[in-house]
C-alpha cells in the first residue's frame, strides 16, 4: 500500500476522530477535580500515558494509511468506539469499570495493529515487533481491570513501561513521517484539548451566579487558553513542521515524532487537564483563598504545559525554551497568591503569560521591522 504523500492534510474523518479522543481529556478533568489528591492525579497521570500512546498510535497510523476505503473508514470507526467506551469508564477505570476499559482498549491495540499491517512494507516490518508489545500492554490494563489491589494498579503502571520501551526495540525508521499531516494532526488534538477545557470549565458555571466575580473569572479563564494556544500556535507549530520535514535521516527523523510530537504533547495534555481543574475550583469563589490543592492545580497546569512546550522546543532545536522556562517558574511563584484571594493569582498568571509573549516577540519584530503592537504573529 502506497504511503502518504508529503502534501496530504488531515481529513475530517480524522479531525472526528481527534473529536472523540479529547473526550477523555474531560472526564480526566471531571475524575481529578472530584477528587484532588496525590492518589487521583497519579491515576490521571496513568490513564492518560496509555490513551494518548494510542492516540499517537492512531496518528502514525493514518499518516501512513489514510482512511480512505470504507472497510478502513469502518475500522478507524470501531477504533473510534473502543475509545468513547474507554473515556465513559475512565471515572471507574481503577474501580467496577475497569474490565470495561480494558476490553475496550485490547479492541482499539488490534484495530490499531491490523489497520496498521495494511501499510508498506517497511510499516508492516515495524509492527511485527511494535504490534504484540502494544497488545500484551492492552492485555496488563485488562488483567488490571480484573484483579485486587495492589496487583491492579503494578499491572496499569507495567503496561506503559512496556509501550515505552517497545518504542526503543523497533526499527523506528521504517515508519515513514509525511511531516505536513503528522504535525497538523497533533496541533489538532493541542487545540482541540484547549477547547474542550473551557467547556469543562463552563461546565463548572452550573448552579453558580453569574456575578461580577464569576464572570472575571471567565475572562481570566479565556485569557489563560488564548495564552495557551498562543505559546503553540504562534509561529513555532509551522517552524516545528518545517525542521521535521527538512530531517533526512529516517531514524533521526522518526526519534523526533516519537520524542517532541509523542512525549512532550503528552506533557502539554496533562498540563491542561490539571489547568482545568484548577480554574474549576476557581469558579465561585473568585474572592475567597483557595485551598493549597486548587492553587496547586492553577499554576501547576499552567507551568506543565509551559515545560512540556519548552522540551517540545528545545527537542525542535526552537528558540523560546528559555521564555517558557522562566514563565513557568514565575507562575509557580504566584501560588501563595491563591492562599489570600483566588482570582489575584488567575490574574498574576494571565500578566505574567502576557508579558512573555511580548518580550518574546519584541526580537522577532526588530527582525522583520514590524512596528504593530501586540503583533504575536512570530513568522520569519
Amino acid at each position: 500500500m502506497a504511503e502518504r504523500t508529503p502534501n496530504i492534510r488531515v481529513s475530517t474523518l480524522e479531525l472526528f476522530f481527534d473529536l472523540v479522543f479529547v473526550f477523555t481529556i474531560t472526564q480526566l478533568a471531571e475524575l481529578l477535580g472530584d477528587h484532588l489528591d496525590l492518589r487521583t492525579l497519579g491515576d490521571t497521570v496513568l490513564i492518560l500515558v496509555v490513551v494518548w500512546w494510542m492516540y499517537s498510535g492512531y496518528a502514525w497510523l493514518t499518516n501512513a494509511v489514510a482512511p480512505t476505503s470504507t472497510t478502513r473508514r469502518t475500522l478507524l470507526l470501531t477504533g473510534m468506539a473502543g475509545f468513547l467506551v474507554m473515556a465513559l469508564a475512565i471515572p471507574e477505570a481503577f474501580g467496577d469499570y475497569g474490565w470495561i476499559f480494558g476490553v475496550s482498549y485490547l479492541v482499539v491495540n488490534l484495530v490499531h495493529s491490523g489497520l496498521f499491517l495494511t501499510a508498506g512494507s517497511g510499516a508492516v516490518a515495524g509492527m511485527k515487533v511494535l504490534a504484540p508489545i502494544n497488545i500484551a500492554a492492552a492485555t496488563l490494563v485488562l488483567i488490571g481491570g480484573l484483579v485486587p489491589e495492589p496487583w491492579r494498579h503494578l499491572c496499569w503502571i507495567a503496561a506503559p513501561l512496556l509501550q515505552i520501551g517497545g518504542g526503543y526495540v523497533q526499527r523506528i525508521e521504517m515508519h515513514a513521517i509525511a511531516a505536513g499531516h503528522f504535525a497538523e494532526r497533533h496541533a489538532l488534538v493541542i487545540i482541540i484539548a484547549i477547547g474542550e477545557s473551557i467547556i469543562a470549565i463552563g461546565l463548572g458555571f452550573r448552579g453558580v451566579p453569574l456575578s461580577g466575580g464569576a464572570v472575571l473569572v471567565a475572562v481570566l479563564a479565556l485569557c489563560v487558553a488564548y495564552y495557551l494556544w498562543w505559546f503553540y500556535f504562534a509561529g513555532d507549530d509551522a517552524r516545528a513542521e518545517r525542521v521535521l520535514a527538512d530531517m533526512t535521516d529516517p531514524f533521526r527523523r522518526a526519534r523526533l515524532g516519537l520524542n517532541a510530537w509523542g512525549y512532550a504533547h503528552y506533557v502539554m495534555l496533562l498540563g491542561i487537564v490539571i489547568l482545568a481543574v484548577g480554574i474549576k475550583k476557581t469558579v465561585g469563589h473568585a474572592f475567597e483563598e483557595l485551598h493549597w490543592d486548587a492553587a496547586l492545580a492553577l499554576s501547576g497546569g499552567v507551568a506543565l504545559y509551559l515545560l512540556g512546550h519548552a522540551f517540545f522546543l528545545r527537542l525542535t532545536h526552537l528558540r523560546g525554551v528559555y521564555y517558557r522556562l522562566a514563565a513557568a517558574a514565575l507562575i509557580l511563584a504566584e501560588i501563595p497568591l491563591g492562599r489570600t484571594i483566588a482570582i489575584a493569582q488567575l490574574a498574576a498568571i494571565v500578566v505574567i503569560m502576557a508579558a512573555v509573549a511580548i518580550i518574546e516577540d519584541v526580537p522577532e519584530m526588530r527582525r522583520t521591522g514590524s512596528t504593530a503592537i501586540g503583533d504575536f504573529g512570530r513568522t520569519g
